[in-house]
This record gives C-alpha cells, structure tokens and sequence, in this order.
C-alpha cells in the first residue's frame, strides 16, 4: 500500500519559517515527478511548488517564488518545503503529492498527482 506521510508543520510567526517532508513507502517514487499543493479554508487547492524526477527541474506558484524551496532524496523517497519569509496568507493544510506517471514535465493540476498524502498545517500568525 502507498503511503505519503507528511510532517512538519505547525504555528510560527510571519517572517518565520518551516521545513516540510513528505516520506513515501509501500512504492520507490525515484522516477516520478513530486509536489506540493496547499488549501486554505473556504479555498481551493492550489500547486505550490514542483520537482523532477532527479531534482534538476521545480516549478514554482509566483506567490511563494523567492520564499519557498522545494527539494528531494530519492535513497530515502522523501521530498522536502522548505518555507521562508513566511505569511499569514500561507496559511492552510500543505498536501504532498506523486505523479508516477511523468519523470521530467512537472504538471500544475490537481488531476495530474495521483497519489497524495493527509496534508500538515501550516499556520502563520501576524
């Protein structure tokens, strides 16, 4: 059974910051591209940030762009946010996700990730 298991998150202050990970099990996702999506109340989900399957490409939402870094270790199939700068409009659940179908073109839709994780909250205080 896969598994994505997201940890990481919690209550800091704006202008603080947060480092997320997502472990994968049950499936190697060394060769799939890897996500973040993040849903604040009463809104949708939306992309965050992108990665390839060996690291070299991401993609990034313009409103973290410059803030956010988002990362991988394939030998321990984990993927990681890291969160600076951060603000109260980055609140909401941070969602992990796996493409296993695309290596390379990292793709912005809620469709194109077919496994996904809980989610973790964020929450950022003015």
């Amino acid at each position: 059974q896969v598994q994505l298991v997201e940890s990481g998150g919690g209550l800091v202050q704006a202008g603080g910051s947060l480092r997320l990970s997502c472990v994968v099990s049950g499936r190697n996702f060394g060769a799939s591209v890897m996500g973040w999506f993040r849903q604040a109340p009463g809104k949708e989900r939306e992309f965050v940030a992108g990665i390839n399957w060996d690291g070299g490409r991401t993609q990034y939402a313009d409103s973290v762009k410059g803030r956010f870094t988002i990362s991988r270790d394939n030998a321990r199939n984990t993927e990681y946010l890291q969160m600076n700068s951060l603000k109260p409009e980055d609140t909401a659940v941070y969602y992990c996700a796996a493409d296993s179908r695309r290596t390379g073109y990292i793709a912005g839709g809620l469709n194109d990730y077919n496994y996904w994780g809980q989610g973790t909250q964020v929450t950022v205080s003015s």
